[in-house]
């Protein structure tokens, strides 16, 4: 790192990303039992929540860093979509047993009951091959270089760089691109390209927040407000993607539409789905309202003047 400010050593931009690449494996590690014991659906997403802040540092700090080629993004790639098919399961699940059914008539209820089974069935398949994946020689070898690397680090000319240089080209290009995203402007969902244009933009979204978060407090107040309007957006569109794939779980099993066969929770997926969108789109218009844009533009700009250090505590919800 070297140098110092006022008696505070000035952070660099490797040492930055060697901070958060190591909370983050460190917990990784930490839940790799509780995951495969399968007792609570808790650890699972925390562990799928970390590697997934993971992989956002390694694209975000790559630049900056001299990794191991079996240390990767695309390495990653595999576990994290074991860890979100099994998730994505779980939050299935959770919401039509605790807010769908005590909603339901008991018909209903009794008629759901083919769903429930398969869900159940899915998830215990989703579990194995999560199992056969966290266990696999490929996972643990990456953990271990990974480990290796974390012990002795070494940086690029640009990761002996002090961090505060550098705070915009390590946020903003992300950001740009997300602003630009065809996504924001779907007034209304037209067929299977809008669906996965959403879905990209949830992605999207999701990235760029944490990209922000792992340069907070530095990244300033400005950076803090979109943080949390795009955790905010997040969990919408997230919201509306498992209230249609519930609807298309329930209906695979159904013999006729859900308007005839499950009325009621019919209606009762429409209402949640109407009032999420309601509330993505105001969202939405406002966060690629051109002022909007600005006042972020200059905020980052402005936070290069700032002092202090990047809290690489986290949020690990989500």
């Amino acid at each position: 790192m070297g140098g110092s400010t006022d008696g505070m050593a000035i952070l660099s931009n490797g040492a930055h990303a060697h901070q958060l690449l190591d909370r983050h494996c460190k917990r990784m590690v930490s839940l790799h039992a509780p995951v495969l014991e399968n007792r609570d659906p808790e650890p699972l997403h925390q562990m799928r929540v970390a590697m997934r802040r993971l992989r956002t540092c390694l694209n975000q700090f790559g630049p900056a860093l001299e990794l191991p080629d079996g240390v990767g993004v695309q390495r990653l790639a595999r576990s994290v979509r074991r860890l979100g098919a099994a998730r994505d399961l779980d939050v299935l699940r959770d919401r039509l047993e605790q807010t769908l059914l005590p909603r339901l008539p008991k018909q209903e209820i009794r008629r759901l009951k083919p769903a429930l089974k398969q869900l159940q069935r899915e998830r215990g398949e989703a579990q194995q091959q999560l199992q056969e994946v966290l266990n696999s020689s490929r996972h643990l070898k990456l953990i271990a270089q990974l480990q290796k690397w974390l012990r002795q680090p070494r940086y690029t000319p640009l990761g002996d760089e002090p961090l505060q240089h550098w705070l915009l080209e390590w946020q903003w290009p992300c950001l740009g691109t997300l602003l630009l995203h065809r996504g924001w402007r779907i007034t209304a969902p037209q067929g299977q390209r809008d669906v996965e244009e959403l879905h990209a933009l949830r992605k999207g979204i999701k990235e760029a927040r944490y990209r922000l978060e792992n340069l907070q407090p530095l990244g300033g107040a400005v950076g803090l407000d979109w943080i949390n309007r795009l955790k905010q957006g997040q969990e919408l569109l997230g919201e509306l993607n498992d209230l249609a794939v519930l609807r298309q779980a329930i209906e695979s099993q159904a013999s006729q539409r859900l308007a005839r066969h499950l009325p009621e929770l019919d209606k009762l997926l429409d209402e949640q789905r109407l009032a999420c969108w309601a509330q993505w789109r105001i969202l939405a218009m406002e966060l690629v309202e051109r002022h909007e844009r600005a006042h972020l533009v200059l905020g980052l700009i402005g936070d290069r003047a700032l002092g202090g250090q990047p809290d690489v505590s986290g949020d690990t919800t989500n």
